[in-house]
């Protein structure tokens, strides 16, 4: 074989290798992670977005570290409260690596000890609290935890933004015992907003008779007005024109004619029968003043 040939062959050996390593050695970051990379077991730096070459056969790559926030959903936790109730309770934990050196280096494995250290805290802190401030004292007891939790895990490079009890499970006897008195609470507050609804019926009811009373009152009220002014007016009409006696003679006597075809037993006659006696004397008068009014009449239409 030729010399040139079997030369190009090794050259191509030796470039076709270097050329696997350097790809083996070139490392991609991609948005939101980060690469921790040692050389000969040693922290040499911190790979962020982007491509990165290493040093071959020297540097190494550890698996990439997640830097976006992150939710460890843990399993329930059993836990005593004040007054010597057991309860089962999980949470929920979000957090986020900030510092992915201290990380990979601070502790070995870091969700199990997120873990446990959530549930030892919680149960301090419950521990502290009877059934009804653990029912009802949920956002203190969430802040309290992640207080506790993001101090204790900052040196891990592990960031705490939230800490969610997320269940809180009584025993069934106290899970009995609260819905027996939450359907009481119902019940009392049925029964209040039956009787405020009766009471405001009855008063809309009452206010409704009120105002019925009250128009009745306003139209009977204008009727009267109306009536006296039309009396009013007919009597003014009646002085402006002057009547003679003769008219208010038989006004009187018209007056007397309707009282005695009343359906009434009794007439209340004046005392003074003098005046009886005029009156009829004056109805007199004036039917012969007719009667001779009528007669001069027939005269004239006779000639």
């Amino acid at each position: 074989m030729d010399p040139m040939i079997t030369v190009a062959i090794v050259v191509g050996v030796i470039v076709g290798a270097f050329l696997i390593i350097l790809a083996a050695h070139l490392r991609i970051v991609s948005q939101g992670n980060a690469v921790i990379v040692q050389r000969l077991g040693k922290y040499r730096k911190t790979l962020e977005t982007g491509l990165h070459l290493l040093f071959p056969f020297i540097e190494r790559a550890r698996p990439a570290i997640s830097l976006k926030e992150q939710v460890a959903d843990f399993k329930p936790s059993d836990v005593i409260t004040k007054d010597n109730v057991k309860m089962m309770i999980d949470s929920i934990v979000f957090f986020q690596v900030i510092d992915p050196k201290r990380f990979t280096y601070g502790i070995e494995r870091p969700l199990m000890a997120i873990e446990n250290l959530t549930a030892t805290t919680l149960r301090n802190i419950v521990g502290e609290l009877d059934l009804d401030e653990t029912l009802t004292s949920r956002e203190v007891v969430n802040e309290k935890m992640r207080q506790i939790i993001d101090e204790a895990t900052d040196p891990w490079g592990i960031k705490i933004h939230r800490v969610e009890l997320r269940n809180i499970l009584p025993p069934p006897s106290i899970q009995e015992s609260m819905e027996r008195q939450m359907r009481a609470e119902r019940e009392r507050r049925e029964a209040i907003l039956r009787a405020e609804g009766e009471k405001r019926s009855a008063i809309l009811v009452a206010e409704g008779h009120k105002e019925s009373e009250i128009l009745r009152a306003e139209a009977k009220k204008i009727a009267l007005l109306t009536e006296a002014e039309g009396t009013a007016l007919a009597i003014e009409k009646i002085n402006k024109a002057n009547p003679n006696p003769a008219y208010i003679t038989l006004m009187g006597y018209e007056a007397l004619k309707v009282m005695a075809a009343g359906e009434s037993t009794k007439i209340i006659v004046p005392n003074d029968l003098a005046n009886v006696a005029t009156l009829f004397t004056t109805v007199s008068e004036t039917m012969g003043i007719g009667s001779a009014k009528k007669t001069k009449k027939e005269t004239k239409e006779k000639k």
